[in-house]
């Protein structure tokens, strides 16, 4: 007799079903195409190749990325034909049959895939293929916040490891890295401009440790809309023994697919854009896979430049994800599920909408000058254009003096005085006291984080009442 769960997911004879306590996602024979050593699915070049905000065909056809967002490349449908994904609310997995001793095959053969929520839980597993598929990625891992994401990966380096990152980062991202890796021995080189990166990698090579196991950026950054050119980073990072991770949630890859021009791996806060309704908590990390040549030393700690295909990154990965207990919860996989459906939509209103107020800002008179990768004016316009499809709906801006702050944030009535960013709700946010209260002083100032220096995140309002709001609040 067929199961539920076999109705569900399939029979055990027809699927490559990962067995008790496997961490990785299951797909049908014909998508588990991993390289040796991997327990996930990976899938050909020819399906992860689409650039930047592209169209391009993918192993289904030729679904485009709105297709992607609403439905991804799985095939999996409910045995009670539910169109949303179902939130599969449980701690634990019961198994139909009993394992059997002489043949582990046969007892991987008898598991539904799934045992413990904390390890695999189906709601996830549907937003890790859905974020792989979006940026072209082999496998995606869904963590409990932005910050669970960048820790899992940087909790692969040990004492004497080297990181070159961008100067400006979100606050808490400076935190982890400047008051608790940074204290634990892990060496960090900064730099504000890609030139500044590519030298820091070569210092970093040139020292005695040489041990640079990663470059991370943001790209825009976090809060001075500074922008990478992220091929270039990608050959001087691999030409080291390094691997690239790029922070794309400004953009999401809806306007930028880094891992197209050469990262191995893309970092989400899926708090922003992704969930874009500000009602969860979610990070996201899409890996790269094939060609990664990576592995772990016998303390369990990131080696670089090693063919050994029996450790990879990815598995590492889904190992920090089970044995912190950082996985994402069910309902707030749900949660991104349903909110990367209307991921396009949104980005595309609050992004035409953020082109308006950038240039209504940029010529008030009580506005000194406007960060936006949108306008001309922008250091980086041109990279822009040529890396990613759009310019994103965050954007900077200094007020002329220090007295506009307070009534700005006074007098604002629709746009709201609060941190995060990227929902359907246009939020101001001052970045001198709230997301970058913990960065030392002189580094806020040599980044330019001043008392003038306000973000502000375009939600999906009226263009028309967003503009009004901000044209009386600095009257």
């Amino acid at each position: 007799m067929t199961t539920r769960d076999e109705a569900r997911y399939g029979s055990p004879d027809s699927d490559a079903s990962a067995g008790p306590g496997s961490d990785a996602p299951t797909r049908s024979d014909s998508d588990a195409s991993a390289g040796p050593g991997s327990d996930a699915p990976t899938r050909s070049d020819s399906d992860a190749s689409a650039g930047p905000g592209s169209d391009a065909p993918t192993s289904l056809g030729s679904r485009g990325f709105e297709t992607l967002c609403v439905h991804g490349n799985n095939a999996l449908r409910d045995a009670y034909g539910a169109i949303a994904t179902p939130i599969y609310q449980t701690a634990t997995f019961a198994h139909h049959q009993l394992p059997v001793n002489d043949s582990t095959d046969a007892s991987l053969a008898r598991s539904t895939g799934f045992d413990y929520s904390r390890g695999e839980n189906p709601t996830r597993e549907q937003l890790e293929w859905r974020i792989a598929d979006l940026e072209g990625a082999d496998i995606g891992v869904a963590l409990s916040s932005g910050m669970a994401a960048i820790s899992a990966l940087f909790a692969l380096l040990k004492p004497g490891d080297q990181v070159v990152a961008s100067g400006d980062l979100y606050g808490g991202t400076n935190r982890l890295f400047n008051q608790l890796l940074a204290r634990n021995g892990v060496q960090f080189y900064y730099a504000t401009s890609t030139e500044g990166i590519i030298q820091a990698i070569e210092r970093a090579r040139a020292s005695a440790a040489d041990r640079l196991r990663f470059v991370f950026v943001e790209t825009p950054t976090n809060p001075m809309m500074q922008v990478f050119d992220i091929a270039a980073l990608s050959d001087a990072a691999h030409a080291a023994g390094a691997l690239l991770a790029v922070d794309n949630t400004f953009l999401t890859p809806c306007f930028q697919r880094p891992l197209s021009l050469g990262a191995d791996i893309v970092v989400h806060s899926g708090s922003k854009y992704l969930g874009g309704h500000n009602d969860t908590i979610a990070g996201l990390l899409a890996i790269r896979a094939p060609g990664i040549e990576v592995s772990l030393d016998e303390n369990g700690y990131l080696r670089r430049s090693s063919l050994n295909d029996s450790e990879r990154l990815p598995e590492q990965l889904r190992f920090m994800q089970l044995s912190t207990g950082a996985a994402l919860a069910p309902f707030d996989s749900f949660l991104l599920l349903r909110g990367i459906k209307t991921l396009p939509l949104r980005m595309e209103r609050a992004q035409q909408s953020a082109l308006r107020i950038a240039r209504f800002l940029e010529s008030h008179p009580r506005v000194r000058s406007v960060l936006y990768t949108g306008l001309p004016s922008h250091p980086d316009h041109a990279l822009s254009l040529r890396q990613a499809s759009g310019f994103g709906a965050t954007l900077s801006f200094y007020l002329a003096d220090k007295s506009s702050v307070s009534p700005l944030f006074e007098r604002i009535r629709i746009i709201q005085f609060a941190e995060s960013l990227g929902g359907t709700e246009s939020l101001l946010t001052y970045p001198l006291t709230q997301t970058h209260a913990d960065v030392p002083p002189e580094q806020r100032d040599a980044l330019g984080i001043s008392e003038c220096l306000v973000r502000l995140s375009v939600g999906v309002e009226s263009c028309d009442d967003l503009l009004a709001d901000l044209e009386q609040a600095l009257a």
